[in-house]
């Protein structure tokens, strides 16, 4: 399948500018019994308190590209080494109240094996990070519990339709356990 690029507004908060662009790699990580892999975050900051869950991934560093990003990203939050299986697409979207355009490239990952994860201090006490592993319809139910906050909206909106795309490519419908 040819990858995908979708552009996302944020509804939720008046635009008023935007002072930086960041470049992220996120997959959706799938094991070998068909499981999907997320972040499960607990926060309580400037977007309010919310419990959520959303794809591995994060910030692309200088002379690193996005494959080699999500890859790094992978072991530091889920302790996971992991295989490419294809890009999915880019997603733009915008965190107008902190002034942010972000540009998501997405993969769909297999996990290899699982270790020790190396989460930051403030991804272990701010946002409590840890690693939750859901069915394909768990995760779309997941997310739409998520969707009755403004910051749950902004992630469902961007995620659902990558997990449903990951659905796509594997296979899966929406009635299978898997």
């Amino acid at each position: 399948m040819e990858p995908l690029y979708w552009e996302l507004t944020d509804n939720e908060w008046p635009f008023t500018y935007t002072d930086h662009d960041r470049l992220v790699a996120r997959a959706m990580v799938v094991d070998d019994a068909g499981q999907f892999w997320f972040a499960h975050l607990r926060r309580d900051d400037d977007f309010g308190k919310a419990e959520i869950i959303e794809t591995s991934g994060g910030g692309v560093e200088p002379g690193e590209t996005p494959r080699e990003a999500i890859l790094r990203e992978l072991r530091e939050e889920l302790g996971a080494e992991a295989e490419i299986l294809c890009e999915i697409g880019v997603v733009s979207d915008y965190y107008n109240l902190i002034h942010r355009h972000n540009i998501n490239h997405y993969f769909l990952c297999r996990a290899l094996s699982f270790g020790e994860n190396h989460l930051t201090a403030a991804e272990r006490c701010d946002f409590h990070l840890t690693a939750r592993r859901l069915g394909y319809a768990d995760a779309l139910a997941a997310y739409d519990r998520l969707a009755v906050t403004p910051l749950g909206r902004l992630i469902a909106n961007r995620e659902v339709p990558v997990l449903r795309r990951a659905g796509a490519i594997l296979g899966l419908e929406v009635g299978e356990k898997g």
